[in-house]
């Protein structure tokens, strides 16, 4: 069961979180870069046509997010993902216990679990223009119900030392971590590093999933 935590101690786990990531990543820019034309000339030959317009309409998103204030771009990019994927499991979307999908994917089957709901928006937020210093994706233990499950969130850090907001498929508000009493913090990573509270970085390549999703993306004709 998922341990009870005030706000208070909550707050301090997530800016433990953010402390580590302050002194072992750097902050630096990066961005998704695709050949546009390629990945819609691709998209009906590795998906089908039936996957054409969900895929097509995020390809149109990444091409109007250039400008847009932060926090509005959160908002825009979390309706987005929430509104166009549906929920569910792997084994009953990709007939495996785990998988990572990739943005294509995901929008293709319209389904995806907690992972697949971060992953899209993590990479859309990347295409816009917010670094990968300021993103983290954070496994949680989330209390549902009377149920504790493992779960997965997406967190932007306006600064190293900020306070994360947190990107949820489980609701369409973005808080911040200390108004989600609901969510402990287990561990996070980005494409620079992955970031336990009271250890130093490691390297994200021991991630077997985010190794298998990058190869993924990169034969879709992304450069991720």
């Amino acid at each position: 069961m998922l341990f009870c935590l005030t706000r208070r101690i909550i707050a301090v786990l997530f800016a433990l979180l953010a402390g580590l990531m302050l002194c072992f990543a750097p902050w630096v820019q990066g961005r998704l870069n695709f050949d546009e034309a390629k990945v819609r000339q691709s998209i009906p030959h590795q998906y089908g046509a039936a996957g054409v317009r969900n895929a097509e309409k995020w390809l149109d998103l990444l091409t109007q997010l250039d400008g847009i204030p932060d926090l509005q771009l959160l908002r825009v990019v979390n309706d987005f993902w929430n509104t166009n994927v549906i929920g569910g499991e792997d084994i009953t979307i990709w007939g495996r216990p785990d998988y990572w999908a990739t943005p294509l994917e995901s929008l293709t089957k319209r389904a995806g679990d907690c992972e697949d709901y971060v992953i899209g928006k993590y990479f859309t937020l990347l295409h816009a223009g917010i670094p990968a210093s300021k993103l983290r994706l954070i496994y949680v233990r989330a209390q549902v119900g009377t149920s504790s499950i493992a779960h997965m969130v997406l967190g932007y850090y306006a600064t190293p030392d900020a306070e994360p907001l947190l990107l949820d498929n489980l609701t369409s508000v973005i808080r911040p971590a200390s108004q989600r009493p609901d969510l402990t913090p287990v561990f996070s990573f980005n494409s620079e590093g992955v970031y336990v509270a009271g250890a130093p970085a490691s390297s994200v390549d021991k991630i077997s999933n985010w190794r298998g999703l990058l190869e993924k993306m990169r034969r879709e004709g992304f450069n991720p």
